[in-house]
């Protein structure tokens, strides 16, 4: 039998480490404004989360991996082939329900979706621990408007692995036309930056 990938392993066993107590209070939440998850977030207070850095990555055309290459399953089922994404820019949100900064940025993402997705963008979540009542809990409360991978199985995780590095919760990819990732966003986004990332690749 094939080892388990130490990458995945470690990413997956952090995210397990948040505490069962911060599910309850994420599934109760009723928005950003009065959310003790965010709010913790927004103090700087690392205690339910293994958090990113915060750094912003651009990679040169002539520097970019080759394109991502996974399929992976959405909640409700559907099976999607990341070919799919050929010829758009696409947005991989990695997130999961308990974590405060998926939470703080969840209003931008929605935000950013309405905007670009008349444009072609795709949007994914990608959730890395949640059960399907949880997820939608999550999706439901901030009216998210896109779907998310269920991949605790790290299947998406793995195909991205090269750039998500084990631990960071959240981290957003911006992919270009051509399947490779064009931009990292290690931590909790900001709008203006991922706009900004968005429209760059959009414009190549």
């Amino acid at each position: 039998m094939t080892a388990p990938d130490p990458t995945r392993r470690r990413f997956l066993r952090l995210a397990a480490a948040v505490p069962a107590a911060a599910l309850s209070v994420a599934a109760l939440s009723a928005c950003t404004s009065n959310d003790p998850l965010a709010a913790q977030a927004r103090a700087g207070d690392d205690k339910n989360y293994v958090a990113g850095d915060g750094s912003v990555t651009e990679y040169a055309k002539d520097q970019r991996k080759p394109p991502v290459s996974f399929t992976g399953t959405l909640y409700d089922g559907t099976t999607v082939d990341s070919k799919t994404f050929l010829g758009h820019v696409a947005v991989l949100n990695f997130w999961f329900a308990a974590c405060a900064p998926c939470r703080v940025e969840a209003p931008s993402l929605k935000a950013l979706h309405d905007e670009f997705a008349p444009q072609g963008v795709i949007f994914y979540g990608v959730n890395l621990r949640d059960e399907k009542g949880t997820a939608e809990a999550f999706e439901q409360t901030f009216a998210m408007p896109y779907p998310s991978f269920n991949d605790q199985d790290g299947r998406v995780l793995l195909a991205v692995s090269g750039v998500v590095p084990p631990g960071a919760v959240p981290t957003t990819l911006v992919l270009d036309k051509q399947g490779r990732v064009s931009a990292r966003i290690l931590g909790e986004l900001d709008k203006g930056t991922l706009k900004a990332l968005i429209q760059t690749a959009a414009a190549e």
